[in-house]
């Protein structure tokens, strides 16, 4: 798949994970976001959800990944029904690839699965409240601002809830 950004082509895979792609995930995660997990983390989610955990290569290189969990809750749109949901827990690419369509369509991947393979009610996710470029990305898939979670992050920035039915 080849996106254009700004004049510029990047050709581009999306495929499921394997378990040989947990350092390139790791080292995608340690360089984009202030949130990391450790090693056995990302090898739990592999391992028990990699239907939807979703990779982005370039020229056979891991640039970009999403990283889900199904859970049971309380659902965010129908009262006090307890529903399957799917939870976003970490999506990212490497700054260098950013632009070029990467984080749509691993989104899009992710959302696609959690739909068609794990049938969930509704997905969600949480976002730096500051962090603008992913927040129009997520309303633009239909994801909604539910509410603010104060001091989420460990540095004390709050963060979204954002949310969307799926069914």
């Amino acid at each position: 798949m080849g996106l254009a950004s700004a004049g510029k082509s990047l050709d581009f895979v999306v495929r499921n994970v394997r378990m040989d792609d947990i350092n390139q995930v790791i080292h995608i995660n340690r360089v984009s976001l202030p949130e990391n997990y450790p090693y056995y983390f990302f090898e739990e989610h592999v391992r028990d959800f990699q239907p939807a955990f979703f990779v982005a290569e370039v020229d056979g290189k891991v640039v970009g990944y999403v990283m889900p969990r199904i859970e049971w809750g309380p659902s965010f749109f129908k009262g006090l029904s307890v529903v399957k949901k799917g939870h976003l827990v970490s999506i990212a690419v490497l700054p260098e690839y950013r632009g070029f369509g990467i984080g749509s369509s691993l989104l899009s991947h992710f959302l696609d699965a959690m739909k068609n393979f794990y049938e969930v009610d509704e997905v969600y996710l949480e976002v730096r409240v500051s962090n603008y470029p992913a927040i129009r990305l997520y309303e633009r898939f239909g994801f909604r601002k539910i509410k603010t979670l104060k001091y989420y992050y460990a540095d004390g920035e709050d963060a979204y809830l954002m949310a969307q039915p799926l069914k």
